[in-house]
């Protein structure tokens, strides 16, 4: 591993020099149960839960090995996320828009993210485990996040998705997901440190306050654009001041943007 000390107080990372194979999941059980009554879409009914359950076998086929990500995703309705015109298409492997020029994710992307930044985590920890997402949008992510782990923090920047996101998860009363306004390039350093770190947007480095805030031995996943691409980074804080990383896949994330609007 290449190491270097803080520059200007800021950390730094490298790269390994070939890339690390994601440590292979166990198969825990979700550590909880919240209720998922989120309202079915009009005209979707029980055909949306046996799409949701063949989306859970593609994603099983395609190599998701962790069966709580697998439980979870196949408890969140992602049709209530997404806009009323492309509910039909909700699991379909692919991006959909919400509106305000932003995108959930592909299932395969959310459950790859998911399975990489938790595979550190104990199962029996995993009940315990405060972990931050950057980059709310709709909230299906953090509602699946809150099935995995103890305490699920959501910072959004922009006021009408975080609005978006309270709407669509009020009916589920989900206790241990917190959502904050706030602008996701600094984190939210009250909760922290935390077991895991997602983001769901493309900046081209990683902020200093996500590596912060990251507790020595946990993972943060984000997109980092580089040389006209976006590549998945896998971030492990290994000591207080050491840092390494590794780059998954090729992404496609809308932009990291600075401040709140």
């Amino acid at each position: 591993m290449a190491r270097s000390k803080p520059l200007n107080g800021a950390p730094r990372y490298f790269a390994p020099s070939r890339p690390q194979a994601p440590s292979p999941a166990a198969r825990p059980t979700p550590p909880r149960r919240l209720p998922a009554d989120l309202p079915a879409a009009a005209g979707i009914g029980m055909a949306s839960e046996r799409a949701r359950l063949r989306m859970v076998a593609a994603l099983a086929q395609s190599g998701v090995r962790d069966s709580a990500v697998l439980d979870a995703m196949a408890s969140i309705p992602r049709h209530v996320f997404v806009e009323q015109a492309f509910a039909s298409r909700a699991y379909e492997d692919c991006s959909l828009p919400i509106g305000h020029g932003q995108t959930i994710s592909r299932p395969t992307t959310v459950a790859r993210m998911l399975e990489h930044a938790l595979a550190p985590i104990a199962p029996p920890a995993r009940a315990s485990a405060v972990v931050l997402e950057v980059g709310t949008g709709c909230g299906y992510q953090a509602a699946v996040l809150a099935r995995l782990v103890g305490q699920v923090v959501s910072i959004e920047r922009l006021r009408a998705l975080h609005e978006q996101a309270r709407g669509n998860l009020r009916s589920a009363r989900i206790g241990n997901l917190r959502l904050v306004f706030g602008d996701g390039r600094d984190g939210v350093g009250s909760m922290a440190p935390y077991d895991a770190i997602v983001a769901a947007a493309a900046g081209d480095r990683i902020p200093d306050a996500w590596l912060m805030q990251l507790k020595v031995g946990a993972r943060l996943l984000a997109p980092v654009s580089e040389d006209g691409r976006q590549t998945l980074q896998m971030i492990e804080r290994t000591s207080p001041s050491d840092w390494q990383m590794t780059r998954l896949d090729t992404v496609r994330f809308v932009p990291l943007r600075v401040g709140t609007n």
